[in-house]
């Protein structure tokens, strides 16, 4: 059994075969499913100049999702502040909020949300990468724009995206709930859960440390069909692993006979390991293990698979077998 939230990640793969425009129209069709399966909350990702990942801002699908829904709370998983003005998210978010009352939480990331340098510096008008302290400048400057200059009510629900202990320590300096990036670099997870917990300072926006946990999940009726399913990610994180960043999100048939070396074999079946494939016992013990090992109050699945029916009924399985909130 898994006790607490369940919740999930878009991340917008785009599928080879397909174009942009199929996937933006998936989007919509999920977040009615997530509703319709009773799960918590639906974030999107920020992603820039990838073939197999689109380019779709979270504030725009945020809007779109919560006009085609009507309970479950979306928002941003996260956008990335070192792209955006603050005032600007601030105003964006804070008007979803006023629109859609206790449904959006603004989940705030420091990455660019792209390989390509060039792509980078676009994004931020020629600047380079944002600093430590340009960062929480930065993050901090949304809250307060949230709170002095947009005042619309009802204010977004803050999250800071964090995959390292830097990230951590920023959460808990400013009090904010973490979402921890398991699912990237789940060999950081215990020490950014050990330095956010000691570190927190309670604040306006929470009042004791809070943790959500983003696990990569691909459940399926057999182990064979899940790994099956999770091949195409598994194409695309082997060229991340060699600092290729065009590749793009291939078919299960053309995954099973990519040919992975010994070393790649290796790495994505320890990064499998710490996430949660398989039937959906193996599965369901294993994020009720992830909770247990992590003292998490909610836990994100992202399910990066070739086909939205595919991916909809892992959650399916996820949600009948784990016996979540």
């Amino acid at each position: 059994m898994v006790g607490i939230p369940l919740s999930a990640l878009e991340v917008a793969m785009v599928q080879t075969g397909t174009k942009a425009v199929d996937t933006l129209r998936d989007t919509t069709a999920f977040a009615q499913e997530m509703e319709r399966l009773g799960y918590h909350r639906l974030w999107y990702a920020e992603h820039h100049h990838s073939p197999a990942i689109g380019a779709f801002p979270p504030v725009v699908l945020t809007a779109h999702g919560a006009a085609s829904t009507s309970a479950i709370r979306l928002g941003s998983g996260g956008v990335l502040a070192p792209n955006h003005a603050p005032i600007t998210v601030a105003e964006q978010f804070g008007t979803l909020a006023a629109l859609h009352p206790d449904r959006i939480d603004v989940g705030i990331g420091r990455g660019p949300g792209t390989f390509d340098e060039a792509t980078a510096r676009a994004l931020r008008r020629g600047a380079g990468p944002a600093t430590d302290a340009e960062y929480r400048d930065d993050v901090a400057a949304i809250l307060s724009f949230l709170v002095d200059e947009v005042a619309l009510g009802a204010l977004p629900e803050p999250w800071l995206l964090a995959s390292s202990t830097a990230g951590a320590a920023l959460a808990a300096e400013l009090g904010l709930p973490v979402a921890v990036a398991h699912h990237i670099r789940p060999d950081n997870t215990r020490a950014v859960l050990e330095g956010y917990r000691a570190a927190f300072t309670p604040s306006r926006w929470c009042e004791r440390p809070r943790v959500l946990l983003c696990v990569e999940t691909v459940c399926a009726e057999t182990e064979e069909e899940a790994q099956w399913r999770g091949g195409p990610m598994n194409v695309v994180k082997a060229g991340l692993l060699k600092g290729l960043s065009d590749i793009p999100f291939p078919t299960p048939a053309e995954a099973a006979v990519h040919p992975f070396t010994e070393e790649e074999r290796q790495g994505l079946a320890g990064f499998r390991a710490q996430q949660a494939v398989g039937t959906p016992k193996a599965v369901a013990d294993r994020l009720a293990q992830l909770a247990d090992e992590t003292g998490a109050d909610e836990l994100m699945l992202t399910t990066p698979v070739y086909d939205l029916r595919d991916r909809v009924r892992s959650y399916e399985l996820v949600k009948e077998y784990t016996g979540a909130q």
